[in-house]
């Protein structure tokens, strides 16, 4: 197949690209490289590899870019609440009409995936389902719903909510908790932590290229559906994370009460029974991504810019 990746220099793209040339696919990127890294040098050489240096804002680009693939992965987007509170106009710009850009320039045999985010949820009482009612309390989370909701209106889409990603990627990003966590506890020893007791569900990196792939594989099984991505395994309060790196290397780690409020009231279980049923389960345990990190990190030097803020 001939596969859009929009945003495939980026987090997840740099690990998901390598993953589908390997299993023979054709793939394109769309990336405007806004953190001025390109993690895909690798690739170029490779006839099967495309890369488009260009901004899903600019609808020419968006519609070369779409011409002539099969399956398009959209993964663009500023990501995260805090970079889209420090410029809700570009947020605006790229996750909600960046994303409509591609909707409009897509034909309807194309199969289209959309990177959405447990952030749409809001706050949430009990067990998280695809079911309850969103009420996204973030630009951020308000921007990928409205995106989210112009795919699946288009239709032959599959919509992934994400738990939070963590692990190693060649676009590395610390500003994840459990990658923070860990970067803190190499580098400062000492980690201060708010709301001990607020519960977050995670995946790997690694994983959430899987249920890419896994996705491409039983499309016509899956479509039309908006699916949470993730594992009941990894459903932790920031205690448990913060132990899990502790039983590993020796650090402080100091707790209070109130900090700087979560901008997703994200404090909740959620269900991944959804996907499960299609077959679908992450491999990749909190323990096994959480010592990944710590022999990486030990490796990176001390500067350098790996978060979105």
């Amino acid at each position: 197949m001939k596969i859009l990746v929009t945003g495939g220099a980026g987090y997840i793209g740099s690990v998901l690209v390598p993953e589908l040339l390997k299993a023979g696919h054709k793939v394109r990127v769309l990336d405007s490289l806004i953190y001025n890294q390109n993690p895909l040098l690798l690739h170029f050489i490779d006839e099967n590899f495309e890369f488009i240096k260009d901004d899903i804002r600019n609808v020419e680009a968006v519609k070369k870019a779409v011409a002539g693939v099969d399956v398009i992965i959209h993964l663009a987007a500023i990501v995260g609440a805090p970079a889209c509170k420090r410029d809700p106009k570009l947020a605006e710009e790229v996750n909600y009409t960046g994303t409509v850009n591609i909707v409009n320039a897509c034909t309807d045999s194309q199969k289209f995936f959309f990177a959405s985010t447990g952030s749409v949820y809001g706050k949430v009482e009990g067990i998280c389902t695809e079911d309850i009612p969103t009420n996204p309390l973030s630009e951020y989370g308000d921007t990928k719903l409205r995106a989210e909701q112009a795919v699946m209106q288009a239709g032959n889409a599959i919509a992934y909510r994400f738990a939070t990603a963590f692990g190693l990627a060649p676009r590395l990003r610390l500003d994840l908790l459990p990658n923070d966590f860990v970067a803190k506890a190499l580098r400062e020893k000492y980690l201060l932590i708010y709301d001990k007791d607020f519960k977050r569900t995670f995946v790997h990196v690694r994983d959430i290229v899987r249920a890419y792939i896994f996705g491409i594989e039983h499309f016509d099984a899956m479509k039309n559906e908006v699916y949470n991505v993730g594992s009941e395994k990894m459903n932790r309060t920031k205690e448990e994370i913060a132990n899990l790196v502790r039983e590993r290397i020796p650090f402080e780690i100091e707790y209070a009460e109130k900090g700087i409020p979560d901008p997703d009231q994200r404090d909740y279980e959620v269900s991944y029974q959804k996907i499960a049923r299609h077959g679908f389960d992450t491999e990749i345990s909190l323990e096994k991504g959480i010592q990944e990190l710590i022999d990486g990190l030990n490796a990176l030097p001390e500067q350098g810019r790996f978060s979105n803020v």
